[in-house]
């Protein structure tokens, strides 16, 4: 729709590739935007690869190639951090965040005395970062850019592997060293979003606020036309002030855990910020300041009601949280879900990283195809247009547009169009496509670009529902 090769950048190793020697030349291939040649391997002295489990396949194959041209590995990141053990072929894993790693690192490459392991020492401070190589990417090829102010979550989920990674004590960049790096991003002509990939954008309150501020004055003093959003906990509902500033420092949305409406499922995975508290009436608050919530749900714990479906319907419907991104219960490794799993005798086999039909990789109370078809079908449900359409005009209602729009971007236009072409035309749900577009222009001129924006991520939906 938006003619992108990719949603983000590879965050992570572009600021790895700022802490090596200015004098290295590097090379980055992001396989969401273009293959793996064998001149790419060929150029390299050394290929550093960085992956989630969801790449699992994709390293082997890599690491195959590797091989066959006797090039040296070290790899690190999340799938390697937490389960290094299961991969052979690889010379060396860096294990953990790699700030403190790098100088010992990248002596010991110069030396050519590559080590098996380095791992991480303790958590590091964020306030020596480098600015990232955007260098070393097209930007053209992506939808949105990424940085991050901090790491760490202040919470205790028992099925979230950030807290195995990150810790739960949150650590932050200073205020004006993330100013610096939205300000090099724009240097190099980015107008559009930008994705703050913090694990809690508000864990430290104080230095988000402090930040905020720095960032109200130099979108004013630069009049740049960045906005932002983030990941945050539903207890942002509990600090208006605090969402005030976002919407004034130019943040459009943010993604909030929501997990599930029953109360005993919350109760187990010990998300106690979401437990005692109106989950709609906290959506609908975070909405009317100015932000749009996307929500994130999980079926499949073992204190889920036989209605949990039908719960999950309808909470997302009277909510009016349009990116409903619905998943099935997986245990990641090293979290305090797997280890009580394992104790228990029912874990089956590793997790994929895919959330949807290839998770539950672990006996669950309810029975397993019940859990499957009911997720299939809840996916469909969700985004069959008119359902769909209704849960943006139930958001739309509750949401407070900020600032004044400005005219739509060559991007949105081309986007514009293509969603008559594709939704209006080709694909069933067109006539509820056409009542949506135009009720949304005569009754809330202001909303329809995000409007459109939210038909064509309801397209998205329905694509990944119809493959479930």
């Amino acid at each position: 729709m938006v003619s992108k090769r990719a949603m983000l950048p590879p965050l992570g190793l572009l600021t790895v590739a700022a802490m090596l020697p200015a004098e290295w030349r590097l090379k980055l291939v992001d396989l969401n935007v273009r293959r793996l040649s064998d001149d790419d391997l060929a150029w390299a002295d050394y290929v550093m690869l960085s992956a989630m489990i969801v790449h699992r396949d994709s390293v082997r194959e890599i690491v195959a190639r590797c091989r066959k041209l006797a090039k040296p590995i070290i790899a690190g990141g999340p799938l390697f951090t937490t389960g290094h053990q299961e991969f052979t072929g690889i010379d060396s894993f860096v294990l953990g965040e790699a700030e403190d790693i790098m100088p010992r690192l990248v002596a010991d490459l110069a030396a050519r005395r590559l080590q098996p392991v380095y791992e991480a020492p303790g958590r590091p401070e964020l306030t020596a970062l480098p600015v990232p190589r955007w260098d070393l990417i097209n930007s053209r090829h992506y939808i949105t850019m990424a940085v991050q102010f901090s790491r760490g979550c202040p919470f205790d989920c028992e099925f979230c592997d950030i807290i195995v990674m990150n810790g739960r004590v949150p650590r932050t960049k200073t205020p004006a060293q993330l100013v610096g790096e939205l300000e090099s991003l724009r240097r190099r002509g980015w107008k559009a979003g930008v994705f703050i990939v913090d694990d809690n954008f508000i864990g430290n309150r104080k230095q988000t606020k402090a930040l905020l501020a720095e960032l109200i004055e130099w979108r004013a003093r630069t009049g740049t036309p960045m906005t932002f959003y983030t990941e945050a906990s539903i207890n942002l509902a509990d600090d208006l002030e605090l969402c005030e500033l976002m919407v004034k420092a130019g943040f459009t949305r943010v993604f909030v855990g929501i997990e599930t409406p029953s109360a005993e499922s919350l109760a187990e995975c010990r998300k106690v910020q979401n437990k005692g508290r109106d989950l709609v009436e906290a959506v609908k608050r975070i909405q009317s300041s100015g932000l749009e919530v996307m929500g994130g749900f999980i079926v499949g714990f073992d204190s889920d009601p036989y209605d949990i479906f039908k719960r999950q319907f309808e909470f997302i419907q009277n909510s009016g949280v349009a990116a409903a991104m619905v998943g099935l219960l997986t245990a990641l490794p090293q979290t305090r879900l797997y280890q009580r799993l394992e104790r228990e005798g029912r874990l089956l086999y590793a997790s994929s990283g895919n959330n949807t039909q290839a998770a539950l990789n672990f006996l669950p109370k309810l029975n397993r195809e019940f859990l499957l078809n009911g997720y299939r079908e809840l996916m469909k449900r969700l985004y069959e247009p008119r359902t769909y359409y209704q849960r943006i005009r139930t958001f739309m209602r509750n949401h407070r547009p900020g600032g004044a729009r400005g005219r739509l971007s060559r991007a949105e236009l081309q986007a514009l169009f293509k969603s008559f072409w594709l939704l209006g035309v080709r694909h069933r749900g067109r006539l509820a496509y056409w009542k949506f577009c135009l009720t949304t222009a005569l009754l809330r001129p202001r909303q329809f670009p995000r409007a459109i924006e939210l038909a064509i991520m309801g397209y998205h939906f329905r694509r990944v529902a119809s493959l479930l």
